[in-house]
């Protein structure tokens, strides 16, 4: 009886958990943005969202979207993730580079203010197809364009950096600029809820979690300020700046959405 009752309880658990993702549409949505380009992203609307979020892929964030399942970098620690994001009821968009941008997007362009008026524009639609409260959330490389679009876009509710670029490659065009890359942007500026995620174990040279207090010092106006320092995970079964090491949550991709969508929600009004 007790074995019986345990297999009803596992199938109605199961049920709920397809039925709740069938409940979330998933498409490809390419919007004009206002300086004449197209943007693409993943749209995935479960229903009655809480918030939404913008998620930006590291790497040169060149998703090559032709559908909402076919991209490159599909094992980046954010888009991996998408459908736990959802699974919180967050309303998610994936972004990919702009249509002017087809190899890629560097760290400059990433600053810029003609992207941040792209992520304005995909807050702007998110906000029609849902009255919540929009996020962004970077990682790696992607945490410029996050960054950059709570300091310059319009309709931006909140904010989450992980594995943010601390330390430039030398080599890059932005290096001498932005010594501290990310922390060295106009950060001051950024007014609203902001957490920032890292890997205690995280090697990757470009972003140590010991910068984490960097970071959160120069966040002087922002609403609110936390740190979340994440610990565990798998093997590495990639370079320490890859998806598939402590620099990409391998491993505790859970844990990381969940702390993520702790503070998003108990931030969004």
């Amino acid at each position: 009886m007790a074995r019986a009752f345990r297999l009803a309880f596992a199938f109605a658990v199961l049920l709920a958990e397809v039925s709740g993702s069938a409940r979330a549409s998933t498409t490809l949505v390419s919007i004009p943005t206002p300086r004449g380009v197209t943007q693409a992203f993943i749209l995935i609307k479960p229903d009655k969202p809480v918030a939404s979020v913008i998620l930006f892929a590291g790497g040169n964030g060149a998703l090559g979207l032709e559908s909402a399942s076919s991209m490159k970098f599909g094992g980046n620690f954010l888009v991996r993730s998408r459908d736990k994001f959802a699974a919180h009821k967050f309303q998610v968009a994936v972004i990919d580079a702009p249509s002017d941008q087809p190899q890629g997007m560097s760290a400059g362009f990433r600053m810029s203010p003609a992207h941040a008026g792209d992520i304005g524009a995909v807050s702007a639609y998110l906000k029609m197809q849902a009255n919540v409260p929009v996020w962004l959330i970077g990682t790696s490389m992607g945490t410029f364009s996050a960054a950059a679009g709570a300091i310059a876009a319009k309709g931006i509710d909140g904010l989450v950096l992980t594995s943010t670029v601390t330390r430039p490659n030398p080599e890059w065009g932005i290096a001498k600029s932005y010594p501290d890359a990310v922390a060295s942007m106009a950060l001051p500026e950024i007014t609203v809820p902001t957490l920032i995620v890292s890997h205690q174990k995280d090697t990757c040279e470009g972003s140590p979690a010991a910068d984490a207090p960097k970071l959160s010092q120069r966040l002087t106006k922002a609403s609110k300020v936390e740190v979340a320092l994440l610990d565990g995970g798998s093997p590495p079964k990639s370079e320490p700046c890859e998806a598939f090491a402590p620099h990409g949550y391998f491993g505790i991709e859970a844990q990381a959405v969940d702390r993520i969508a702790k503070f998003v929600s108990g931030n969004s009004k």
